[in-house]
């Protein structure tokens, strides 16, 4: 069955070195574990890397049995059999049975051709499981009314057509492994990414990761591993909670006055920077002690977000976040996701016609 892990990852621009560029393939397939930062091309080549460029990359349609890839690569027949099942699964590789041996070629005759194969399929096996999932998102425009903060995730999503539900799960529970919400060592059981995802779904604002470890009662360590899987994914997106913002500024106000007093909240804290009337009226309040998150909210409404927070920072607080499901209905977060897919299977395909110009 067809399963890819698509995975982003800077281009090796300008580079013509077949093995930098199949490196840089394998890896945004996710065949590969990615390495540590700085590594030479020799530390990233594996054995994957050495079947495919002694056999198939050499000679692509002739037709390499296990035997054949096992001694031009090198590997054992075990290692042979596991890179085999990875290759077959992800498109890259096509078999036929030819007696008691399965033959295997390079799908198209080129690696441009195979990773054109591979983007049609996994542009609509991922339209078919996605539209499944917007079936279940509640439509909201009270969640999208912050707007998300510039800080995307590098993009890692899983594809795979539906297979065979184990007992005890449902769709769902299928859903969120195949698109790799779960992780890779997940364990059987384990409905922590499902239950934070269906949290996610019906929620009409943006939620912390506290309260969310809260409702599925587990740490905050793995509900926070979990969301950033969701993100990477580009289904969750993590937003400020600007509501939160007065009863945080009055929280430091009062704090910082009783520690320091009036002159370090108008200098070092902030409140001078203020518009006078802002500023005062806030001084103001905290000498007389009638100071409460409404009046605070009243005071800083016209003060800009960015002012906000940054007065936030300077006493010391900092910015809330909350993370919602990244769209408004179902649709709009298929067509997020899927925009990220077409850039991520755009460059692959960039990089295969050049692998193949560097090959000839």
């Amino acid at each position: 069955m067809f399963r890819v892990r698509l995975s982003e990852s800077p281009m090796p621009t300008g580079s013509k070195d077949p093995d930098v560029l199949l490196s840089w393939l394998l890896d945004s397939m996710g065949m590969v574990r990615r390495k540590t930062e700085g590594a030479s091309v020799e530390d990233e080549q594996g054995a994957l890397h050495r079947l495919l460029r002694e056999t198939v990359l050499i000679d692509p349609l002739r037709g390499w049995d296990a035997r054949e890839l096992g001694d031009s690569s090198g590997l054992s027949q075990t290692g042979v059999h596991h890179q085999l099942v990875k290759l077959r699964e992800s498109g890259l590789l096509a078999a036929d049975t030819e007696g008691r041996w399965h033959i295997h070629v390079l799908r198209g005759g080129s690696v441009s051709a195979a990773i054109e194969l591979v983007s049609v399929q996994a542009r609509a096996i991922l339209d078919l499981r996605l539209s499944k999932l917007a079936e279940v998102i509640s439509e909201s425009d009270d969640r999208m009314v912050a707007s998300s903060e510039n800080d995307e995730k590098a993009f890692r999503i899983e594809v795979a057509e539906p297979g065979v539900i184990a007992e005890g799960e449902d769709w769902l529970d299928a859903l969120v492994r195949d698109l790799g919400l779960s992780g890779e060592r997940a364990k059987p059981g384990d409905k922590l990414s499902r239950n934070l995802l269906e949290e996610l779904l019906s929620s009409n604002r943006a939620v912390t990761l506290l309260a969310l470890a809260d409702k599925c009662d587990d740490s905050r360590a793995r509900v926070q591993r979990s969301i950033e899987r969701m993100r990477a994914a580009g289904v969750v997106e993590r937003v400020p909670m600007l509501d939160r913002i007065a009863q945080d500024v009055y929280g430091g106000l009062m704090r910082q006055y009783n520690a320091r007093g009036e002159e370090w909240l108008m200098t070092r804290g902030g409140v001078g920077r203020l518009d006078d009337s802002v500023s005062k009226a806030l001084i103001s309040g905290v000498r007389k002690k009638s100071l409460n998150i409404e009046k605070v909210q009243k005071i800083l409404d016209p003060v800009p977000v960015d002012s906000q927070k940054v007065l936030l920072n300077t006493l010391g607080g900092r910015m809330p976040y909350g993370f919602r499901i990244a769209g408004r209905d179902g649709d709009a977060v298929k067509e997020k996701v899927m925009r990220r897919v077409e850039k991520t299977l755009r460059r692959m395909k960039t990089v295969a016609q050049r692998l193949d110009e560097a090959l000839a």
